[in-house]
């Protein structure tokens, strides 16, 4: 499975990169495959593995924030590994042929 989230601090102020940086650092040190944009981080593994990570990343930034929105989105398909690189291969190969 594939999930991509946002984790975000609120009542911190608007510079928030150092509290999103802890949780950045927790799906890093998973192990997981991941990649993080401007917008989310995506990770992809079981559900169990994923939800864990997802859950300490949030647990993170809750250890300095009062309060803290997340967005999630889930892509659930059993037996595709490294969707994260193969889905935007797809798109790419699609995009060079025109």
């Amino acid at each position: 499975m594939i999930i991509a989230f946002s984790v975000t601090p609120l009542g911190v102020g608007e510079e928030v990169g150092e509290y999103v940086a802890d949780a950045v650092r927790v799906v890093r040190e998973s192990g997981l495959p991941n990649r993080t944009d401007a917008m989310f981080t995506t990770v992809e593994g079981d559900w169990d593995e994923v939800m864990d990570v997802v859950k300490r990343a949030v647990a993170a930034v809750e250890a300095r924030a009062p309060r803290v929105s997340v967005i999630l989105k889930a892509d659930i398909r059993p037996d595709v590994t490294d969707g994260i690189t193969s889905k935007v291969a797809t798109v790419e190969r699609h995009l060079a042929a025109g």
